[in-house]
This record gives C-alpha cells, structure tokens and sequence, in this order.
C-alpha cells in the first residue's frame, strides 16, 4: 500500500475523488505504488539540490499555515533515510511554524524542480530544538559551512512517506545560475 495514499486519502477525499470520477484511478495507484516510505538515493539527490522548499502546518484552531524555507542548495539534509533536517537561523521571528508543531508535530513539505518540472511531496513528524537542547551532533548534522547565519534552532523531519507528482501545470522557472548556465550552453535548453 501506498503510505501517502494511505494517509492522504481520507474518506471526505475518496468521496470527492468518487464525485469527479477519479476515485478507480487513485485506487489504483494506491495498490500499485510505494509504500513509499523510505527515502532512496533518488530523493535523496533530489533533496539534496533544492535551495528552497514549501511546509505546510496547523495551528490549534486549525489554520493551516505555509512557510518558505530557502538556503543555499543542500540547506535540507537527509539524515538518513527516514530524517530530514535543517537549521533555523537568527532572525526567524514569528516562529509560526515552531509554534504550530508544539502542538501538531505533522508537517507537510512540497520540494520543486522547476526547470524539469518535477515535484516530491513528504509529510512527516518535525521535532524542534533550541541549540541549548540540541546534541552537538545533530547541530553539526544540519550546520552549514561557509554560512555566518546563526543556528538557533535544529530543526527534524521524521519521514511517513512521501509522493512524486506528474508534471502537467508545472511551469518551468529558473535561478539566476540556472539561466546564466543554459544562456552559456548556447542551446537555450538545459543540458
């Protein structure tokens, strides 16, 4: 079974999925794929190239909230195959999604490729941790070198299980280095 299927669609979903007629397709996929729970080399690259993520959590009240996360590329580490972790630097204030996993540990996160049009989705339990409370190991785990930012916060990800998603509407973007890298290939595509 599909764990992100199996966590993802609930019964509200399915009878939505039954309305618009996709519910035999997604059955389907759920039986075929996964259990996707378990990060493989191929995530795991994946991961490790991003610069930015999206993470979605709750409040109390039941607000969801979404928060961009951005450094340098590899900022988000795998720590082994079910563990993602990342600093929290000085100057993170409002503390929303800190706050929000006090209470709720689930989190969501949508890892994006635009240029390839390629997205992975992860849901999973964060934990948070001041440096005070923080083993030097797990700091040093998720430090990065060549960055002044102060670490305040060691932040984990405990993986449940994760989905690729198709690319269709997925627009292709790019950085600056990657502009300036298909601008010097002299094709005007990606190599």
């Amino acid at each position: 079974m599909h764990e992100f299927a199996e966590h993802m669609f609930t019964p509200a979903v399915m009878r939505i999925q039954e309305q618009y007629g996709s519910r035999d397709h997604n059955k389907r996929f759920a039986s075929i794929a996964g259990p996707n729970t378990k990060l493989t080399d191929r995530e795991t690259s994946f991961v490790q190239q991003r610069d930015t993520f999206y993470m979605a959590t709750v409040n109390e009240d039941g607000w969801p909230y979404v928060q961009h996360r951005g450094g340098p590329p590899g900022f988000l580490r795998v720590l082994d195959s079910s563990r993602l972790g990342y600093a929290d630097f000085r100057g993170n204030t409002q503390l929303i999604s800190v706050g929000n996993v006090s209470s709720n540990n689930k989190v969501s996160l949508i890892l994006m490729d635009y240029p390839n049009r390629r997205r992975l989705k992860i849901i999973g339990h964060m934990q948070v941790k001041s440096v005070k409370e923080a083993a030097d190991q797990d700091i040093d785990a998720v430090a990065l070198t060549d960055y002044r930012a102060l670490v305040e916060r060691v932040v984990t990800i405990d993986v449940v299980a994760f989905d690729w998603n198709c690319p269709q509407h997925i627009t292709p973007r790019y950085t600056l280095v990657e502009w300036h890298a298909l601008e010097a290939d002299g094709t005007g595509e990606e190599s």
